[in-house]
């Protein structure tokens, strides 16, 4: 008997988010955004660290700029989308422009570290001590991806919202008459 209630409550939660996300696609590509913003946050001690080894021009700057529009194109995001309005475009617009600042200054930051692994002056060696290096690589590799999916699936908002609306969360007729029944014996 509780098992049954358990796929009921799950297929019923599950109901709920399909509903909740066609009230409002854009809570998809904000999610992206979020766990870029996160992943990158997260690993910030590799930037760091890299900066501070490699010390070429503008290396700071670059990870400061991706760290303040990670946080400024959230707000811009939350800012585009307000609750029960129209579209805000020209916060929509800012916000594209900070993630396309986004993936210039991980593209940046990810040539810098190739120019000093490859330059033919002192080179910078990758050993077991300065590992970081490519692990910030790396990292940055997966964070342009990821801030590029938020990209385009916030591009995709309208689409997105056409696609969700196809799906059926309405409850079949009988299942509405079983959950009065339960409300009605779980009152008595």
């Amino acid at each position: 008997m509780a098992n049954k209630k358990n796929r009921g409550g799950l297929k019923e939660s599950i109901r709920k988010m399909f509903v909740s996300l066609k009230r409002k696609p854009q809570t998809i590509p904000m999610l992206v955004l979020v766990v870029a913003f996160l992943y990158y946050s997260l690993n910030l001690t590799h930037v760091s660290d890299t900066t501070a080894k490699l010390q070429l021009t503008g290396m700071g700057l670059s990870g400061f700029c991706t760290m303040l529009f990670s946080m400024l194109s959230l707000v811009c995001f939350i800012n585009a989308y307000p609750h029960r309005k129209k579209t805000n475009i020209p916060m929509l617009v800012l916000m594209f422009l900070m993630l396309g600042i986004l993936i210039f200054c991980d593209t940046y930051y990810m040539d810098s570290i190739t120019k000093a692994l490859t330059r033919e002056v002192n080179p910078i060696t990758v050993d077991a001590s300065t590992i970081y290096i490519t692990q910030a690589y790396d990292m940055l590799g997966v964070h342009r991806i990821i801030v590029a999916v938020g990209f385009v699936l916030t591009l995709l908002v309208p689409v997105l919202r056409k696609l969700l609306r196809r799906i059926d969360t309405s409850l079949p007729v009988e299942e509405v008459g079983q959950m009065d029944a339960i409300l009605l014996s779980e009152e008595s």
